[in-house]
């Protein structure tokens, strides 16, 4: 209970931490920040890590400590972990193939499998870039994409697209609003709006999956 009462404190209060860590590891924080984007995007067991709050509040502390966060060299290393995440994710599915959908594990939850392979099926390569703005679909759609053995360089294209287009407008609404005073005022409301509004996807295709079996039943 106290290590989630801990993690629930550093998610909600991203600038507080992000903060204590830019000052006590100095140019190390980009490794950090590198690394949890590049876990949160290529492993399938790490879909709880932050991501577009994370870069959003990066994106905030780049704006208000510029000498320590460049928000060029940021924004470059984002969005090479965001790539580099995905085609890990696709190289792992890829790997596993068919059978990862016969595991039910608390590492691989089949049923987060299944939606997420209803929500390719529906939007196709699209998916990719789509994924991005949805937490847990983020993190499966290329581990899926890898399963199915999606053509790689149709997925190279829509990962390199959705990975800049996602690193670009979390990371650039938080270095240019980020700081605003009621945002900075309310920075917990405003992640928490962020997670709400990334989540909302996720529970339309849920309650439109349940409508359609509903509606499939005699």
């Amino acid at each position: 209970m106290d290590a989630i009462k801990s993690l629930l404190d550093i998610f909600l209060h991203l600038d507080a931490h992000l903060h204590a860590i830019i000052d006590a590891w100095g140019p190390w924080t980009y490794v950090l920040l590198f690394a949890i984007i590049l876990c949160e995007t290529g492993l399938v067991v790490t879909p709880f890590l932050p991501g577009d709050s994370l870069l959003f509040a990066a994106g905030a502390m780049a704006a208000l400590y510029p000498d320590s966060l460049s928000i060029l060299l940021l924004l470059g290393l984002l969005f090479v972990a965001a790539v580099l995440g995905d085609t890990l994710n696709y190289a792992i599915g890829r790997w596993v193939g068919p059978r990862a959908f016969r595991i039910n594990a608390w590492f691989l939850k089949h049923e987060h499998l299944v939606q997420t392979q209803g929500f390719y099926e529906r939007h196709g390569g699209k998916t990719i870039v789509l994924a991005r703005f949805v937490p847990i679909i983020r993190t499966f759609a290329p581990f899926v994409a890898g399963v199915g053995r999606m053509h790689y360089p149709q997925f190279l294209y829509y990962n390199v697209v959705g990975g800049l287009a996602w690193v670009l407008a979390c990371t650039l609404a938080g270095y240019f609003f980020g700081n605003v005073p009621i945002v900075k005022k309310n920075f917990e409301l405003v992640v928490v709006g962020i997670v709400l509004m990334s989540v909302l996807p996720v529970a339309w295709e849920i309650w439109a999956a349940r409508r359609r079996k509903l509606t499939a039943k005699p």
